[in-house]
């Protein structure tokens, strides 16, 4: 049995369960309907698979390297997960003032569709600045000596896809289970206010935060 990679999934579990702005839009598009929450997941995890990509092409040694374009990747993610944070705002501030939430919610008005909400975990993840910095920081760490890079490389990146192939469509589902308590106008305000200053404050930290290296 491999101990490295047994103590990589380890590791890699617990960041991809860790919540942020991946696991606050799977939560918020989820209380449209089921569908909305997995295509938001499958989103999510396309985006790290263009992490994967990238980190196997060498692409994000580059990144990392440069901080004037790192710098602009950093601020396009900011603005979209500010973007995702405000519009949860005024959403709510919307059905607190229409007082139709409930109805909102639960027929999908107020949350985007499959198409949108998979488009939106895309870029959730794949504008995440804090990405290609995991990628060259953590693997490098779990290729034994002596092994070729790539391809241990590429299995250790295969394995947080799959993880988050696994995990974000679980809490997709458990929100969906959830869905007649969650979907209630005063629980769905407070979610949806909750998710928007969650995603607010991310993006707010991405944009005027200091470089990450």
């Amino acid at each position: 049995m491999d101990a490295q990679l047994l103590a990589f999934v380890a590791v890699a579990a617990g960041m991809v369960a860790l919540p942020g702005a991946d696991f606050t839009v799977v939560v918020r598009n989820a209380l449209t309907s089921r569908r909305s929450g997995l295509a938001t997941a499958a989103g999510v995890a396309g985006g790290l698979v263009v992490h994967t990509a990238l980190a196997a092409a060498g692409l994000a040694a580059v990144l990392v390297a440069m901080p004037a374009l790192f710098r602009t990747v950093q601020l396009l993610g900011g603005a979209y997960v500010l973007y995702l944070g405000l519009s949860g705002l005024y959403a709510m501030r919307r059905q607190a003032t229409t007082g139709t939430a409930a109805e909102e919610v639960s027929e999908g008005r107020t949350l985007p569709g499959a198409g949108r909400s998979l488009r939106q975990g895309f870029l959730t993840n794949a504008l995440n600045p804090k990405a290609p910095v995991l990628f060259l920081s953590l693997l490098p760490q779990f290729v034994p000596e002596g092994e070729p890079p790539l391809p241990r490389t590429l299995l250790l990146a295969s394995v947080v896809v799959l993880l988050a192939l696994v995990w974000f469509p679980a809490v997709a589902l458990l929100v969906d289970r959830m869905g007649r308590w969650l979907r209630r106008p005063r629980a769905a305000r407070v979610i949806e206010g909750g998710s928007g200053t969650a995603l607010t404050a991310l993006g707010l930290v991405l944009v005027t935060g200091p470089l990450l290296h």
